[in-house]
């Protein structure tokens, strides 16, 4: 495994490191983890962690580790609400800043909850405007409607499948696409060239957002990466997996560097273009 991970994938795609994979340790760490793995890079996670939220401390950090940082996700989560401010357009000008400060090409965010009713009735083309003004790329990213027992709350809007709508750029998460039951290569392949950011993880389908090692789940991965590759994909693979079940740290190291293996390894193992894989489906 250690010397599949170590290699660079043919396809030229970079493997980054979402900072959310080491929790509950710290951002810190999971520079750290970057750098002795072997990853390309970093996916800041901006959260609780006063770390991520401090530019200056996360540009010392990738110039220690030498890891740089090749995306930003902005706080859109439940537990961010608060994080750089209750605004979600201040929120998105932050974390825009924060990209080019950092050098990172791309901001991840998240279509809007359906109580933020303003947001939401503008995000499409508030996201569209903020592209204008910017290199930086605002990705947007799949959701999934919650779920409890028999019963399904839609918690996005405008939609939680956001090739619905006209966003410039996309970001397919394959543990997302799970939890909705979509079919990950026809959402990817419906998005085109306009998919400029991946999170690679697993899942099977359960209501519950699982974010497993790729290749441990039911999700086609293999066949994702081989197509990204087969099309000469130009953005970046992001491994963003839970490991808040490792029994230790070296656990949570022997999951990520299996996920980099995995990675690397079928990106250099281009399969079809990915309208043709989702067309036999």
């Amino acid at each position: 495994m250690s010397d599949i991970s170590g290699m660079r994938s043919v396809s030229g795609v970079k493997v980054a490191l979402s900072t959310a994979s080491v929790y509950p340790e710290s951002t810190a760490t999971a520079f750290e983890v970057a750098a002795r793995l072997g990853y390309d890079g970093v996916e800041v996670m901006v959260w609780t962690d006063p770390v991520s939220q401090d530019v200056e401390a996360l540009r010392r950090l990738s110039d220690y580790h030498q890891v740089p940082i090749l995306a930003v996700h902005a706080p859109c989560l439940l537990i961010t609400q608060r994080v750089w401010s209750t605004d979600p357009w201040t929120k998105l000008q932050r974390a825009r800043a924060a990209a080019q400060r950092l050098g990172a090409s791309t901001v991840v965010v998240h279509p809007p909850f359906r109580w933020q009713r303003g947001y939401a009735r503008d995000f499409v083309r508030g996201v569209w405007r903020m592209a204008d003004e910017t290199d930086v790329r605002f990705a947007v990213e799949n959701m999934y409607p919650w779920r409890y027992r028999d019963r399904e709350m839609l918690a996005y809007a405008p939609d939680w499948d956001v090739t619905k709508e006209d966003y410039r750029h996309f970001t397919v998460d394959l543990s997302h696409a799970a939890t909705s039951r979509s079919a990950a290569l026809e959402m990817a392949a419906r998005m085109g060239d306009r998919l400029a950011h991946v999170h690679m993880a697993d899942g099977n389908g359960s209501a519950k957002d699982e974010h497993l090692v790729p290749g441990r789940g039911s999700q086609p991965c293999a066949e994702l990466l081989g197509a990204l590759a087969a099309g000469g994909f130009g953005g970046h693979v992001v491994i963003e997996v839970n490991t808040r079940r490792a029994m230790s740290s070296a656990e949570r190291e022997e999951d990520l560097a299996e996920a980099l293996a995995f990675t690397r390894l079928h990106l250099a193992a281009p399969a079809h273009r990915l309208g043709a894989r989702a067309g036999h489906r």
